[in-house]
């Protein structure tokens, strides 16, 4: 399952409610799956909610030859939270690039509010690099800081393309430059009209993760030679 729904919910924010990213692992276990193959989960301890084997796979085979040949010049990887840091800065070493954190605060799901930004981003290209795209007001409000603080230009990396709500208008008309996400959610079809969303496939990462659990190969090594 490329995407794993309900990741967010790994955690009880309010009495009484589940846990809904365990409820969905405890199904998938009850109707017979004995291994999970899925992609950048939200939260890594959702695979402590298996009792069988749960391979998470990661978008950067997918995504750093883009963007290596894509953007150039003096380019700077941004988390657009504290969450994402450890991502943000494995993608910056590879590339050579430097790192920048934008620090935000929620005030409810689905509304964040970029407040400040950690690390140097006057002079250069922008890419924000995140997990999933949902409403897109974390990406929007992460694009005009960091313009406001003297990027050239902004530009996002993001695995799932969830685009709830008024996600397609806020990227259409945000100052979001692209959106750079792969197939595992199916593009709506408003979506694919929007010239700054750009789709990678994911069909090869996956078919040579399969191959590699049958024939009892590593899957690691799949990201050591594709980086």
């Amino acid at each position: 399952m490329p995407y794993y729904g309900y990741a967010r919910q790994d955690r009880k924010n309010k009495p009484r409610v589940p846990i809904t990213a365990r409820l969905v692992a405890d199904l998938l276990t009850r109707v017979g799956a004995n291994r999970i193959l899925t992609m950048d989960l939200h939260a890594g301890q959702i695979q402590g909610f298996f009792n069988i084997p749960v391979d998470n796979l990661y978008a950067s085979p997918i995504l750093l030859p883009y963007i290596r040949e894509r953007f150039s010049g003096d380019i700077v990887i941004v988390s657009p939270d504290a969450g994402g840091v450890a991502r943000a800065r494995a993608y910056a070493s590879r590339l050579g690039a430097n790192l920048a954190l934008i620090d935000k605060r929620r005030d409810e799901p689905n509304k964040a509010q970029a407040m400040n930004i950690i690390g140097d981003v006057k002079n250069r290209l922008a890419i924000i690099l995140d997990d999933m795209v949902d409403t897109a007001g974390t990406l929007m409000e992460a694009a005009k800081a960091l313009l406001e603080h003297d990027a050239l230009s902004v530009h996002a990396c993001c695995t799932h393309a969830v685009l709830s709500g008024p996600a397609l208008d806020r990227i259409a008309n945000g100052p979001l430059e692209s959106l750079v996400v792969t197939n595992t959610i199916p593009l709506k079809k408003e979506a694919k009209k929007i010239s700054k969303i750009k789709v990678l496939s994911a069909h090869r990462l996956f078919s040579e993760a399969i191959k590699n659990i049958h024939n009892e190969d590593s899957i690691s090594c799949l990201f050591e030679i594709r980086h």
